[in-house]
């Protein structure tokens, strides 16, 4: 049966469906037959299936090509229309061995940032025009107002258009189903991300387009933006408010939270910083909360995760730290799943697992490894190993806890 939202809640076999899940954005990726590693995607989804991590954040969609150093080294569309059929087998695969696991995919059609392709390929594609990455430029901002133009250039929306059709259409060559058939789809995301900026009135009407087309395509599956909530910079303040989840079309909120990136903790000063830091992250999640409440749709925090202790890059330092607050999270999550506020599950970022940190905290594709850190971030920085047992027990003893609570009413 395919999920579905009743009110401010997801419905899984006539039950509540709540979870703590993961990113593991690369899957298609890491399953490519070609230039991928099936054996260790089969591993990875073994091991997150033990610890209960069975919702998985996944990029269906990652273009360009001459990524290196900052973007995914293989991409699905190198060119526009232009489809690399290994990493699209590779999502067949990998949806496949999901379905066999009673997994669940949320599936992330494009990205406002660069590491995988995304939006602002589109737009180069229309224009011929340059992408300014950050990293060479220093100038975020600069970065930004070049790929939110997407959403006022008809060719790039068009190709993007196509794209979304091309992959919710798609039959899958191992299962011979549909992907807009397949229950292992629990949702497709708009974008990573998305910004207005500039263009909020067209940003609006992408969405309202967007997800209409997918609904269209998709009935029976759920539809969100995939977008971070009103985050605390003064570019990103136009975004994710009631206006941006108004449309029918679109069935629950995300929020992200970046206690680290925000600067409201700070790694070196856990002492001083994190009783704050945690103060203002449940105070975001109250916020959009009572979005979600007016809207009356679930809510997920879809991303969140800080640096292992004294942000350190290798993949053997200590988490204790961040043991300590994604434990903190996940009791919010229960103390909201008990009170029915709507807030009903998340996912960290992200998934490392048997990936090796070839080039701890330097900006790099990781030797082509896959880990949790796309390439314009330090590599090693926020990555959940599998060699971090006390984390995933957390993680597995409070899946548990979710089973318990989904089932109080029978």
């Amino acid at each position: 049966m395919f999920i579905k939202v009743e009110g401010n809640q997801f419905i899984k076999n006539n039950r509540p469906y709540y979870f703590i899940g993961t990113n593991f954005w690369y899957g298609a990726h890491l399953a490519a037959k070609q230039s991928g590693d099936r054996e260790r995607l089969l591993k990875e989804l073994d091991t997150l299936k033990q610890n209960g991590m069975t919702n998985l954040r996944i990029m269906a969609g990652s273009e360009g090509k001459n990524h290196a150093p900052y973007g995914i080294p293989i991409s699905m569309q190198p060119a526009p229309g232009v489809y690399n059929d290994d990493v699209l087998e590779g999502l067949d695969f990998l949806l496949a061995e999901m379905q066999k696991r009673d997994m669940q995919a949320v599936l992330c059609l494009s990205n406002f940032w660069y590491w995988s392709g995304g939006m602002s390929h589109y737009v180069s594609w229309a224009t011929g025009e340059t992408i300014p990455y950050p990293n060479d430029t220093n100038d975020w901002e600069r970065y930004m107002r070049f790929t939110a133009a997407f959403y006022t250039n008809e060719v790039a929306l068009n190709a993007y258009k196509k794209h979304v059709e091309t992959i919710i259409t798609r039959v899958n060559t191992l299962t011979q189903k549909a992907y807009f058939e397949d229950v292992t789809i629990m949702c497709w995301e708009l974008a990573n991300e998305p910004y207005a900026m500039q263009n909020k009135a067209a940003y609006i009407k992408w969405i309202e387009n967007s997800s209409a087309f997918i609904k269209m395509l998709a009935p029976h599956q759920l539809v969100t933006i995939g977008g971070e909530g009103t985050t605390p910079f003064p570019w990103f303040t136009n975004n994710h408010g009631l206006t941006d989840y108004q449309f029918d079309s679109l069935d629950y909120i995300t929020i992200h939270i970046w206690i680290q990136n925000w600067e409201w903790y700070h790694p070196n000063n856990h002492a001083k910083t994190y009783k704050n830091a945690l103060k203002k992250a449940k105070n975001y999640i109250q916020d959009h909360v009572t979005i979600a409440n007016t809207l009356n749709k679930p809510l997920v925090l879809e991303e969140f995760g800080i640096s292992r202790d004294n942000l350190e890059y290798y993949k053997q330092a200590t988490v204790n730290h961040r043991d300590t607050y994604f434990k903190a999270i996940f009791d919010f999550l229960c103390e909201n799943i008990e009170n029915n506020t709507g807030f009903v599950g998340c996912n960290f970022w992200a998934w490392g697992g048997l990936g090796a940190v070839h080039t701890p905290g330097n900006v790099s594709n990781n030797n082509m490894e896959f880990i949790g850190d796309p390439a314009h971030e330090p590599q090693g920085w926020y990555s959940v190993f599998e060699s971090d047992t006390t984390t995933l027990q957390l993680i597995n003893d409070y899946n548990l806890k979710l089973s318990t609570l989904s089932n109080r009413y029978f």
